[in-house]
C-alpha cells in the first residue's frame, strides 16, 4: 500500500470533516478512501479517528499523526513543484531593490552576464537606500546590506563587508591622526543619514566596546557624497569596504584606527518566502551567489 496516499486519504478527511467530501476531493470512491484509512491504522495498530454517525474527531494519536503527516505531504508537494520549476522556461519581469552605491558598483556589471544566460527574463532593477517592503511595493527581491537579516524575510548571504573608518592623508595632515575613538569628536566628521546610530558611533576595541558621539561638519544620505567629500579632505568618514575599498588599496584614504573594528555587515538577497520561489527569481538568487562566491571580494 502507499503510504503517502493513505496520509492524503486521512489529511483529506481530517481536514474536509467527512469521509465523502475527501473522496471527492481526491477522485477516489468513498468506499476506497474507508479502506485507505481502515489500513493505516491497522498498519500502525492504534485508531486514528472517532467515528459517529454525526461527526469525526481525532484521537490522541490522529492528533499527533495528522501534524507530522500534514508536513511530510507539504514537504513532498513543495519538492514536487520545485523540481516542476526547473523544467519549466526561465522567463518573466523580475522587479528587483537594492542599496544605491552597491548596485551602481557591484550588481549592474552584472545584469548583462545574466540576461545572456537568461534572455527571456526582463529586469526592472531599482535603487533606493531606504528599508523597502517588499510585498507592499511589490518586488520580488531585495538587496540588503545589514547587521542580521530581516526575521520576517528569507535571507541568503552573498558577501560581507566592514565599515572602514578613514580619511585622505591631506586631511590627517592638516588635522592630526586621531588614535583614540574619542579624539574624532574634536575632528571633521561627514555623516551619513541613514546610519542607524546616527552621529553616535561604535567600535570594538582592544579594551572592549567604546562609542564616540561625533559633530559632523556635513550630513548626507548618500555613501558616494561621504566618500567624494573624504577624498577632498573635507573630514573622516565611516563607510563599507564595498565603497572606500579600492581608495584604501590606493592610498587616497587612510584606515584610521584599525585596532578599533566598527560592525560587520552581510550583503543579503532577500525575498518573502521560500514556498514556490518562481524559477526567475530562483536562478536570480543563484547567479549572485555563484558569483559573490567566486569572485571573493575582500571587503
Amino acid at each position: 500500500m502507499d503510504r503517502f496516499l493513505e496520509m492524503r486519504a486521512f489529511n483529506a478527511v481530517v481536514d474536509s470533516g467527512s469521509f465523502i467530501r475527501a473522496a471527492e476531493a481526491l477522485d477516489l470512491s468513498k468506499a476506497a478512501v474507508s479502506r485507505y484509512i481502515a489500513e493505516l491504522e491497522g498498519r500502525l495498530g492504534v485508531r486514528l479517528l472517532h467515528r459517529t454517525t454525526r461527526r469525526l474527531s481525532l484521537t490522541e494519536e490522529g492528533q499527533v499523526f495528522y501534524a507530522r503527516s500534514k508536513e511530510l505531504l507539504a514537504g513532498l508537494d513543495e519538492a514536487e513543484a520545485e523540481i516542476t520549476s526547473r523544467s519549466v522556461a526561465v522567463s518573466g519581469l523580475v522587479r528587483i531593490n537594492a542599496p544605491v552605491t552597491f548596485g551602481i558598483r557591484h550588481l549592474a556589471p552584472l545584469w548583462g552576464e545574466f540576461r545572456a544566460l537568461y534572455p527571456e527574463v526582463m529586469l526592472d532593477v531599482t535603487l533606493a537606500d531606504r528599508v523597502i517592503d517588499l510585498v507592499e511595493e511589490g518586488y520580488d527581491l531585495a538587496i540588503r546590506i545589514a547587521a542580521l537579516p530581516s526575521s520576517t524575510l528569507i535571507s541568503k548571504r552573498l558577501a560581507t563587508t566592514r565599515m572602514v573608518l578613514c580619511a585622505s592623508s591631506q586631511y590627517l595632515e592638516a588635522h592630526g591622526v586621531p588614535t583614540q575613538p574619542a579624539e574624532l569628536a574634536d575632528h571633521g566628521v561627514i555623516s551619513y543619514s541613514y546610519w542607524s546610530t546616527k552621529d553616535e558611533w561604535h567600535f570594538d576595541g582592544p579594551a572592549g566596546p567604546v562609542s564616540v558621539k561625533t559633530n559632523p561638519c556635513m550630513h548626507t544620505n548618500s555613501g558616494d557624497t561621504c566618500r567624494a567629500a573624504a577624498l577632498a579632505h573635507q573630514g573622516v568618514i565611516l563607510q563599507p569596504g564595498f565603497l572606500v575599498g579600492d581608495d584604501l588599496a590606493s592610498g587616497a584614504l587612510v584606515e584610521l584606527m584599525p585596532e578599533f573594528r566598527s560592525i560587520g555587515l552581510g550583503i543579503y538577497a532577500v525575498y518573502p518566502t521560500r514556498k514556490h520561489v518562481s524559477p526567475k527569481v530562483r536562478v536570480l538568487i543563484e547567479f549572485l551567489s555563484e558569483h559573490f562566491a567566486r569572485a571573493a571580494p575582500r571587503w
